[in-house]
C-alpha cells in the first residue's frame, strides 16, 4: 500500500505494517513541511484487514473523498486524501505472483514483493453474521454496521460504529465507540474501554467473537472428560443386562434338556 502526491508536495511512500504517522515532525514516515501541517496531522495504520486513517485529538484537518474526518476511517484503493493543504491519493500494491514454472532462474522483473506478517491476535466470528470467519488483528481495527469500517457487519443490532479493538503486547484494549446496545468483554459491559485476553469472548449486542493468539487452542479437554462418568454407568448396565439375558437363555436350555429326558425316560 502507498501514497502517492500527485503535486509533487512529496515522493510517493510505501506504506509499513502498523502506524505510519504524516505531519511536519521530521521522525514521521511522511514529512509535510507545508503551512497548517502539525507534527503529527495524521495516521494511516496498515492492519491484516487492511487500512484506516485516524485523525489524533486536536489535529487535522484531514478529508477523504471530501468528508472531513472526525476520528478514524477506513480506506480503500483510490481514496483521495486531502491533509492540510496537501493532496494524495492511496493506492493498493499488488502483490506479485511468482510462476511455479518457467522464466530463468534469478530474473528480477523489479516488481514490488510483498511478504504476509502472520498477525499476533485474530478475532473467530462465533455467532450470526460473522460466523465461522476469522479477522486478523495487527493494527487498530473499528467494528460496526458501517461499510467503511475495517469489520463491517451487516447486522441491525450494531451501531454504525460500534466498537474499536486495539493491539497491545499481551491481548487487544477494547473500546466502546458510543454504541446503542454495549460492547462486552465476557459479559462484563466496557464503560467505555476493556481488555481482551486470548481465549476471551467479545460481544457487540448479540454478535460475537473469541480473541486467539495464532498456535493457541481452546482447551476443551475438562468438557470431554467431565462426560466420561455420564457414559460409564450406561456401558455397566448394558453390560449386567447381556449377562442377565444369557443366563436366563441357559437356564431354559437346561429345563428343556431335563423335560426332555424325562420324556423320554418314560417311553
Amino acid at each position: 500500500m502507498k501514497l502517492v502526491f500527485p503535486n509533487g508536495e512529496h515522493g510517493q511512500v510505501f506504506l509499513n505494517p502498523g502506524a505510519n504517522k504524516i505531519g511536519s515532525d521530521i521522525d514521521n514516515v511522511v514529512v509535510l513541511n507545508r503551512p497548517g501541517i502539525l507534527p503529527v496531522h495524521c495516521v494511516i495504520h496498515i492492519t491484516g484487514t487492511g487500512a484506516n486513517l485516524q485523525v489524533p485529538g486536536g489535529a487535522g484537518p484531514v478529508t477523504v473523498n471530501g468528508k472531513p474526518v472526525p476520528d478514524i476511517m477506513g480506506l480503500r484503493s483510490g481514496d483521495s486524501i486531502a491533509i492540510g493543504s496537501v493532496q494524495a491519493k492511496f493506492l493498493v500494491v499488488e502483490e506479485s505472483r511468482v510462476p511455479a514454472y518457467g522464466g530463468e532462474q534469478g530474473e528480477d522483473s523489479g516488481a514490488t514483493r510483498v511478504r504476509m506478517a502472520i498477525p499476533k491476535f485474530v478475532l473467530r466470528g462465533v455467532s450470526g453474521a460473522v460466523f465461522s470467519k476469522v479477522f486478523p488483528v495487527a493494527g487498530p481495527v473499528v467494528i460496526g454496521r458501517a461499510p467503511e469500517c475495517d469489520i463491517s457487519v451487516p447486522a441491525d443490532e450494531m451501531s454504525r460504529r460500534h466498537a474499536m479493538v486495539k493491539p497491545t503486547p499481551d491481548g487487544l484494549q477494547v473500546e466502546d465507540l458510543g454504541s446503542s446496545n454495549g460492547t462486552f468483554v465476557n459479559n462484563k459491559r466496557c464503560q467505555p474501554t476493556g481488555f481482551l485476553g486470548p481465549g476471551d469472548e467479545l460481544r457487540l449486542d448479540a454478535v460475537r467473537f473469541i480473541l486467539v493468539a495464532p498456535g493457541m487452542e481452546i482447551n476443551t479437554a475438562p468438557q470431554a472428560a467431565a462426560a466420561k462418568p455420564a457414559a460409564t454407568p450406561m456401558a455397566a448396565n448394558s453390560k449386567i443386562q447381556l449377562m442377565a439375558m444369557l443366563l436366563t437363555f441357559a437356564a431354559l436350555a437346561i429345563i428343556v434338556v431335563l423335560l426332555v429326558s424325562k420324556s423320554m425316560g418314560k417311553d
